[in-house]
């Protein structure tokens, strides 16, 4: 399983990929399974409420799920906060649940974040 941070599902939708390191391609081209963390979505749509992308979760979401399979992780809530609280290198609940719910069971996660890459050691750019 691969997930994929939010800016990475941007780039897919918005650019088709364009941006993404030739890794990262190769990595959400594989036969894996393609993942978010449900905060992804809550992430596109407070970036949409801010202004500063014009993009809501929905659309994204869906267009991603028919062209390239992409799902929703379907961990538990109770979960996927326990292994937040684990995260205690960051103070942003984005990167912290996002991060977390990847390390759930030692999967990639495609992010050009530095503070990931630099704490998440399955984290891939």
């Amino acid at each position: 399983m691969i997930y994929l941070d939010t800016h990475v599902v941007l780039w897919l939708f918005a650019r088709k990929g364009e941006g993404l390191s030739v890794r990262a391609l190769n990595l959400i081209e594989s036969e894996a399974e393609l993942l978010i963390s449900p905060m992804v979505l809550l992430e596109l749509d407070y970036l949409h409420e801010i202004g500063r992308t014009t993009l809501s979760s929905e659309p994204v979401y869906d267009y991603l799920y028919e062209r390239i399979g992409l799902k929703a992780c379907k961990h538990s809530f109770t979960d996927v906060i326990r292994a937040a609280a684990k995260q205690s290198w960051t103070r942003d609940p984005f990167d912290r649940i996002i991060t977390a719910q990847a390390a759930m069971g030692s999967n990639n996660l495609v992010t050009k974040d530095n503070g990931i890459r630099e704490h998440y050691e399955y984290a891939v750019w």
